[in-house]
This record gives C-alpha cells, sequence and structure tokens, in this order.
C-alpha cells in the first residue's frame, strides 16, 4: 500500500488479477464412477431390502467398503493450476505444490509431478498409449502431406505462428497436451511472488477411514455368518 493515496501498489502482489483455476479431469474416468456407483447401489439395497438373515446387514456394510473407493479412483481425481500453484488430487492425497518448487512434469506411461524432490503420479490425467499411437499416426500422415500444424508446440513453422501449449492439436494425445499447458504454466509463473513456498501434502482421511472400518465390518459378518 502506498502511504500517500491508499491504494495498492501496481507492483504489489495484491494489484495482481486473480484468475480462475483451470481444471483437467478425466471426463470417461468420472463417467465410469456414475456408473459404477449406480450399480453398486442397485445391487446393495436390493440385498438391503429383500435378503434374510445378516445379508441386509453385510450388504449395508459393504456400502463403506465400496461407494468411497469408487468415488476415491474415478470421480475425485482432478488437477487445479492457476498463477500461484499447481493442485493435484489424486485418490487418497491431495499434493499442493507452488510453482516455485515444481522441477518438472512428465508424460510417459502415466503422468508424473516432480516437486520437492519427491515424485507424485497423477491420477486425473491418464494417459492413453490408443490415443498416443493414433495422434502420431495423424502427425506422419500430416507431415507428408507438408501441412504446417503439424508443429511441435512452441516451434515456429515458416507459414505458421507457434503451436501453443493447450490449444486443440490432433497430433498430441490429450495426456501429452495437458503435460504442455501445466509445464507453459510453470515457467511462466516461475518468478511469481505469489507462487513460492513449499509442498504440502494431505491425506484424505474421509475416504480412508470409512473405508478401513467398513472393511472390519464387512468381514466380521460375513465371518459370525
Amino acid at each position: 500500500m502506498t502511504e500517500s493515496d491508499g491504494k495498492p501498489d501496481p507492483g504489489s502482489a495484491a494489484s495482481e488479477p486473480k484468475y480462475a483455476d483451470r481444471v483437467y479431469r478425466s471426463v470417461p474416468g468420472v463417467i465410469s464412477g456414475a456408473l459404477l456407483l449406480v450399480v453398486a447401489g442397485w445391487l446393495i439395497i436390493d440385498a438391503a431390502l429383500t435378503g434374510t438373515g445378516r445379508v441386509p446387514w453385510i450388504a449395508l456394510a459393504a456400502v463403506p467398503v465400496f461407494v468411497p473407493p469408487i468415488v476415491a479412483y474415478t470421480i475425485r481425481p482432478v488437477v487445479y493450476s492457476n498463477s500461484s500453484r499447481l493442485l493435484v488430487r489424486n485418490p487418497l492425497r491431495t499434493v499442493k505444490a507452488p510453482w516455485s518448487s515444481v522441477e518438472g512434469l512428465k508424460s510417459g506411461y502415466s503422468v508424473e509431478l516432480f516437486a520437492g524432490g519427491k515424485s507424485y503420479q497423477v491420477w486425473a490425467v491418464p494417459v492413453s498409449m490408443r490415443q498416443r499411437k493414433r495422434a502420431n499416426r495423424v502427425k506422419v500422415r500430416a507431415a507428408a502431406a507438408g501441412d504446417p500444424s503439424t508443429a511441435t508446440p512452441g516451434v515456429l513453422t515458416p507459414t505458421r505462428r507457434p503451436v501453443r501449449a493447450g490449444e486443440s492439436n490432433p497430433t498430441r494425445a490429450w495426456s501429452d497436451q495437458v503435460v504442455d499447458t501445466l509445464r507453459e504454466t510453470a515457467e511462466l509463473n516461475a518468478a511469481n511472488p505469489a507462487a513460492v513456498g513449499e509442498v504440502s501434502v494431505r491425506w484424505c482421511w474421509w475416504i480412508i477411514a470409512p473405508t478401513l472400518l467398513g472393511l472390519v465390518a464387512f468381514i466380521t459378518l460375513i465371518a459370525v455368518s
């Protein structure tokens, strides 16, 4: 704050514009998770209403055994990025990495985040080898036809501006495009004062604890039945 007019200093971090998070997640994963929840719910409700003896209780005990893991591994994973940090929400833990702590991202057989001297899987961005092969075939065909749109992200061709990370590019698999975008964001914000900090990891106990307790109850009911 300046003493003369009480307005924020244009050069201060408080005066920087705030942007909404960019969100990355697997839509097929969310859809499959929703379908699994519907099937599991139907089976559990049917067993609870029509079962005899201990079956209804076993069905109810199965709810925390199956529902939280389905949510954790299909619906929960997501990646949020803004100008200050990268937030990776995995099935059982959440990783918050300010851009200054991000050492790199790799898209191999899976997407990995390297930050704070450690590596973390990025569940929200699954790698599809089939999609990658299809994108490579498109790239080869387009290159053979002399199409300049097959340019590598960031490389300038004589007839086209650079292909920027994050733009739709049929010659790159979706997971590779996401990694390109996150790498570019990391480079742009590496010197951002708001992007300084340490990596923090939080375990998702609301998934872990009910699943473990439900598993104990589930096994106990089956053992005594």
